[in-house]
């Protein structure tokens, strides 16, 4: 997938362009919804579909006293969207200059940069000052510009309209499993591994410690995951414990995961972490070795919950 920063850097005519317009974050079944319409119809004209987003999410910039914590950083979503079936990724630096643009002046920008075919959005969308530009308003320009207007209707899951707010709220609470349905992929977090404390291979169970640009780590507790580790195409089984390491009196946030089926250093790689369950909650044992008898359990219980997993990223492709 190509990725445009810019419409200003948007230099290469595109060929009848599909424009899935939001910020998408997360990639969640909804958004993939989107893709998967602007896709259909970008196949049907022998067109390009081409996402229209934004970096940093407009809450950064417009609210930042709401602290929103962003599901994907802005590679990963890239990377999301591109599985999807989108040929070109359009990011434009979002700003309070342009979130001032009049919802006119913008439609009329993306008809004169993109001349597109037509827009695919979700059925709350909104855009330019004020978010007074919506559903109606857009298809009153495509009717005054000459393109077409797709509103995809909410996705629903066990009676849920999904959001990005409900997965973060799901996250943020440790219900990583009921997000996997949201997903159609287990939420994860990447980063380097770092060196930590050494406490989990003195008692037998090495670690590797995660240092992560990623916003929203699950709650505290322990879970049973898949890992990545590099570009490999395999995964390696592992119990990750989100927390504060309470039964050694620290009081740094870590996120560490012990791999079932890796005996070998991995200091300095990047690593993806997949959460598949919650296991428990972090508890302050009373002695070392009560903390890894526990963790005894804990690996047993993870070799179960992560013995039938067979697709980890379980996402669409868009063609």
């Amino acid at each position: 997938m190509k990725i445009v920063r810019g419409l200003r850097n948007l230099t290469e005519k595109i060929k009848s362009p599909v424009v899935a317009l939001g910020n998408f974050d997360g990639v969640h079944v909804g958004h993939q919804e989107i893709f998967k319409v602007a896709c259909k119809r970008a196949s049907e004209i022998d067109g390009t579909p081409v996402v229209y987003t934004f970096d940093p999410h407009p809450l950064k910039i417009l609210a930042p006293e709401q602290n929103l914590t962003l599901l994907t950083t802005f590679k990963k979503k890239m990377e999301l969207i591109s599985v999807c079936g989108i040929e070109t990724t359009v990011c434009a630096d979002f700003t309070r200059n342009f979130a001032k643009i009049h919802p006119r002046d913008f439609a009329l920008k993306l008809k004169e940069s993109f001349d597109m075919d037509s827009i695919v959005i979700g059925h709350d969308y909104s855009f330019g000052k004020g978010k007074v530009g919506g559903v109606d308003y857009l298809k009153k320009m495509g009717d005054e510009l000459g393109f077409s207007v797709y509103v995809v209707n909410a996705v629903m899951v066990d009676g849920k309209r999904v959001s990005s707010t409900l997965v973060r709220s799901l996250v943020g609470d440790g219900h990583v499993k009921q997000v996997q349905k949201l997903l159609n992929r287990y939420y994860s977090i990447a980063g380097k591994v770092v060196s930590g404390y050494q406490r989990g291979k003195a008692i037998g169970f090495p670690t590797a410690n995660l240092e992560t640009p990623y916003e929203l780590i699950p709650e505290v507790g322990v879970y049973a995951a898949m890992a990545r580790i590099g570009g490999a195409s395999d995964y390696c089984k592992g119990v990750v414990n989100v927390g504060y390491n309470p039964t050694f009196n620290r009081d740094d946030f870590i996120v560490e995961i012990h791999m079932l089926d890796l005996d070998h250093d991995i200091y300095g790689q990047e690593i993806e972490i997949f959460f598949v369950d919650r296991l428990r909650n972090e508890v302050a044992f009373s002695s070392v070795e009560t903390l890894r008898q526990q963790i005894e359990k804990d690996v047993e219980t993870a070799k179960g919950v992560l013995s039938g997993i067979v697709e980890v990223e379980n996402m669409p492709a868009g063609r």
